[in-house]
């Protein structure tokens, strides 16, 4: 008994309804995980490199690059392997350190998509105050709230979680260490341990999304009063891809994790699991560059150096 509460690893069962088949998922989910490191790593280098984007808007968008690629080092290489083996075995250990950083990290970024929310708003609202309100000091203290928070609120919820029972057997119907199927696995009463994963996601995700649409109302209100059009047109076009940013990401994790108990099916969150540690992170390089004019320019400005360089040798 004692074994069976306690396991010491866990079966993550992944996509093996697929067959011999799921091998040919690994090319594509390969392909879409480099470019979203290699998308996702240009974005941060050329907010380092180039003068034009020490910004703290830039500043904010960086971080939330950085964690983009950490998100999805902790479940997709993983997954990767696990697609190409037959025994897709995770330690218990392994299993809630992966538990630990993949919400740890999802949730910070959450927070630091609210950090560019509120840039925006005091850059747009009150621009003759934002040098003070939002000073290099202020930037540092709100991306250290962001990323400290998350990582101290998840310490109880990864303990709880590991010292619970498991006698449902230790086969995960996930790709990774996900909440409801570990929670599916116990056969302790979970019922406090799941209103609590509620309240966490309400601190974390449905607090921010608050801040972040409140932030909006009041810029689109005081943009619609600016005469020009073509500043109207820069300023949406700026906040445009912060906002798709925000559609993707709050949409996938509300869906899933603001809901208390185990209220979806295991492929659904399979599903939707895919489009936030795959396909955002993948998508979001894209949307900072298609949608951003500064970026953009940016962009032409290394692309024609580069080719200087080239030519010059």
């Amino acid at each position: 008994m004692a074994n069976l509460s306690q396991p010491s690893e866990f079966v993550l069962s992944g996509f093996s309804s697929f067959g011999e088949l799921q091998a040919l998922l690994y090319g594509p989910f390969l392909m879409l995980y480099l470019l979203a490191f290699m998308g996702n790593t240009i974005i941060i280098v050329m907010v380092i490199a180039d003068t034009h984007l020490h910004t703290p808007m830039y500043f904010f968008l960086a971080n939330f690059s950085l964690l983009e690629i950490l998100v999805t080092m902790t479940a997709v290489p993983r997954m990767l392997s696990d697609l190409l083996v037959p025994h897709k075995v995770i330690t218990f250990t392994g299993c809630m350190v992966q538990f630990y950083f993949y919400f740890s990290l999802g949730s910070t970024s959450f927070l630091i998509l609210t950090d560019v929310a509120l840039d925006r708003f005091v850059a747009i609202c009150h621009p003759l105050r934002y040098g003070t309100l939002m000073s290099r000091a202020v930037c540092v203290q709100l991306a250290g709230a962001a990323w400290s928070a998350p990582f101290l609120a998840m310490v109880p919820t990864v303990l709880s979680r590991a010292h619970l029972d498991y006698c449902h057997g230790n086969v995960i119907n996930h790709f990774f260490c996900d909440s409801a199927p570990l929670l599916q696995l116990s056969c302790s009463d979970t019922r406090l341990l799941e209103f609590w994963d509620f309240l966490m996601a309400l601190a974390f995700v449905l607090s921010s999304f608050l801040v972040t649409l409140i932030s909006y109302g009041y810029i689109v209100t005081t943009v619609l009063r600016i005469p020009s059009a073509s500043s109207r047109r820069k300023t949406f076009s700026t906040c445009g891809s912060h906002l798709t940013l925000v559609f993707i990401g709050y949409s996938s994790t509300i869906f899933l994790y603001v809901r208390p108990g185990k209220a979806h099916s295991v492929q659904v969150r399979k599903v939707v699991a895919l489009v936030t540690s795959v396909l955002t992170p993948f998508l979001n390089p894209f949307i900072l560059t298609f949608r951003n004019e500064t970026v953009k320019t940016v962009l032409q400005g290394q692309m024609q150096r580069l080719k200087g360089l080239c030519k010059a040798q």
